[in-house]
């Protein structure tokens, strides 16, 4: 029997929830969950299920990553069904490669239900396909902010891949921009930078290397730094209307 389920709950709409960590949550004893996890999953859970908070905000964290994977196992120990809920997918910028190591080495069962991430989800709804015959036949997710990310590494993703999807990136935007021009990207690269995505409170802006810093110098987190051609085609795509957002948080009520 499986004791642990780490389940991504998406990138915020609680439609976006795959059957399979629906399921995880409804058959939970114990369920702890991330910031950007949409409310209304929870009102899922089985009415005596126990519900921790363990959300992390930039610099601030509810509960230390290490103190997470202590209660993931100790929960275990005592025999309850645990579901570690995070936003989009677990094994995509979510940690959910670290607690499932800790499992692994306290020999207590779990499986990973994947979940859709946010640079694959936000951008659609953004209507940008991260992909596209005509603009972009690769894509990469990227952060925005990691120990790794030095300045070849941004060389190489830069100079060879189509489609750029950065994740955590808001507060670094005008960096992130001066790494583009220098690395081979011209001023007129179409930029979107997308808040909430998802969500009813979802807001895209647009622009170019140069001037998207400018244009998006107020947005904050969680939002989604696209990069690439791809981005022209939301004057065309864009679906997600005022009335469709107005649902979607009408429903995470």
């Amino acid at each position: 029997m499986t004791q642990v389920y780490i389940v991504g709950a998406g990138p915020g709409d609680a439609e976006l929830i795959t059957v399979k960590g629906l399921k995880a949550i409804q058959t939970a004893d114990v369920i702890l969950y991330d910031r950007l996890v949409n409310p209304a999953l929870l009102e899922e859970a089985p009415p005596h299920a126990q519900l921790i908070y363990a959300g992390k905000q930039p610099n601030r964290h509810a509960m230390p990553q290490e103190e997470i994977n202590a209660q993931l196992c100790a929960h275990a120990r005592r025999g309850k069904v645990v579901t570690r809920l995070k936003g989009g997918d677990p094994f995509i910028f979510g940690r959910g490669g670290e607690e499932a190591a800790a499992l692994a080495s306290a020999n207590i069962s779990f499986e990973i239900v994947p979940g859709i991430t946010s640079g694959a989800a936000v951008p659609a709804y953004a209507g940008i396909p991260v992909t596209h015959r005509d603009y972009s036949s690769s894509v990469t997710f990227v952060a925005g902010v990691s120990k790794t990310n030095d300045e070849s590494y941004w060389q190489h993703i830069i100079g060879s891949m189509d489609t750029l999807c950065i994740y955590m990136g808001i507060q670094k935007l005008e960096d992130i921009c001066d790494r583009l021009l220098r690395h081979g990207r011209t001023p007129e690269t179409p930029v979107a930078v997308i808040e909430w995505g998802t969500t009813g409170e979802q807001r895209t802006i647009t622009g170019t290397v140069t001037d998207i810093a400018v244009k998006a110098a107020d947005a904050a987190q969680p939002g989604m730094i696209v990069v690439g051609e791809v981005v022209k085609l939301r004057e065309e795509l864009q679906w997600f209307t005022e009335h469709q957002a107005e649902t979607v948080e009408a429903a995470a009520h």
